[in-house]
């Protein structure tokens, strides 16, 4: 029989992570397979610490891994990957935007399909409103345009893996991760599965737009060099118009049909349009320099503070 590990990070959730627990926690005693919970503490700053403590506590099927600070959702989610010794995983996250009333269909469809992934896709997102939602469908296809390899729209981080799929995610040495990204890079058999994204049950997002920018940005880096070639592009048109005026303003001068120097409408264009391309280009190279140096550095992705319920110590990866 596959045991199942349940993989919740959580950052500053103290109003919602009791709920989840509970809810969570009353799907699995309905589970004919053996299961656990392993919560990662994203170094938050209220009292999440203290409850998944109080839970861990009262339930040995609770595992808990405290981090030094505020690392990020992705490395939690990997810390969480790293840490489970079950046979599958889900990932969810705490706020209940991921129902874990559809673990057991989850499970059903894994074991019908024999599948390795299963993705589950957004139909319908609940709470979240006109921007949030259209952002999120302008990301994934931009991403599927950008990105030699094709990911399922409308996805999160929602997901059943298998060991397999554990394993050679553990391989994968980048710091920098996309987990939905890498994990639909690592192949095998992915089917989806359809459910509604509900309102959060309490508390606030953890994503602001800042944060959601700087997802979506790593993402593009790291699954795509079109932005390379966009910037590369770009630059060669700059080089070909500015060409092209040359050629037209020294020609006016000579046959007296233009008169560029009597206005300087068209020199502040030219060079808004020329400091534009290159300040663009500039930058997406630098983003890229900075990718680079963060992957030279190799930094661990995370630092454990202190872990629960964990029948051995694990090292911090």
């Amino acid at each position: 029989m596959k045991k199942l590990a349940i993989i919740i990070p959580c950052y500053n959730e103290e109003e919602v992570i009791r709920e989840s627990y509970r809810r969570t926690r009353t799907v699995m005693t309905s589970l004919t397979c053996p299961s656990e919970i392993i919560y990662i503490n994203d170094g938050s700053q209220d009292g999440t610490r203290r409850i998944l403590n109080e839970i861990s506590a009262a339930d040995p099927q609770v595992k808990v891994i405290h981090f030094s600070r505020n690392f990020g959702h992705q490395p939690a989610v990997t810390a969480g990957i790293n840490h489970c010794d079950a046979d599958l995983a889900i990932i969810m996250d705490a706020d209940l935007q991921d129902p874990p009333e559809l673990i057991p269909e989850i499970l059903a469809l894994q074991e019908k399909e024999e599948a390795n992934v299963v993705y589950c896709v957004r139909k319908a997102r609940d709470g979240d409103h006109f921007f949030k939602r259209m952002t999120a469908k302008i990301f994934y296809r931009v991403m599927n345009s950008m990105s030699e390899v094709k990911f399922p729209l409308d996805t999160g981080d929602f997901r059943l893996i298998d060991r397999k799929i554990m394993n050679e995610f553990c391989r994968l040495k980048e710091r920098g991760k996309y987990i939905r990204g890498l994990i639909s890079w690592l192949g095998f058999k992915q089917v989806p599965y359809y459910y509604t994204h509900e309102a959060r049950a309490a508390g606030t997002t953890k994503y602001p737009l800042r944060k959601m920018i700087n997802f979506a940005s790593m993402a593009l880096v790291y699954f795509s060099n079109k932005p390379l070639r966009i910037a590369m592009s770009l630059g060669f048109a700059a080089v070909i118009i500015g060409l092209v005026l040359s050629v037209w303003f020294t020609l006016g001068k000579i046959y007296g049909f233009s008169h560029a120097e009597s206005g300087w409408t068209s020199t502040i264009t030219i060079v808004t349009f020329f400091g534009g391309v290159q300040l663009l280009t500039v930058g997406v190279l630098g983003h890229y320099i900075g990718v680079l140096f963060n992957e030279i550095k190799a930094r661990p992705e995370y630092i454990i503070d202190e872990e629960r319920n964990f029948p051995t110590q694990e090292p911090s990866l």
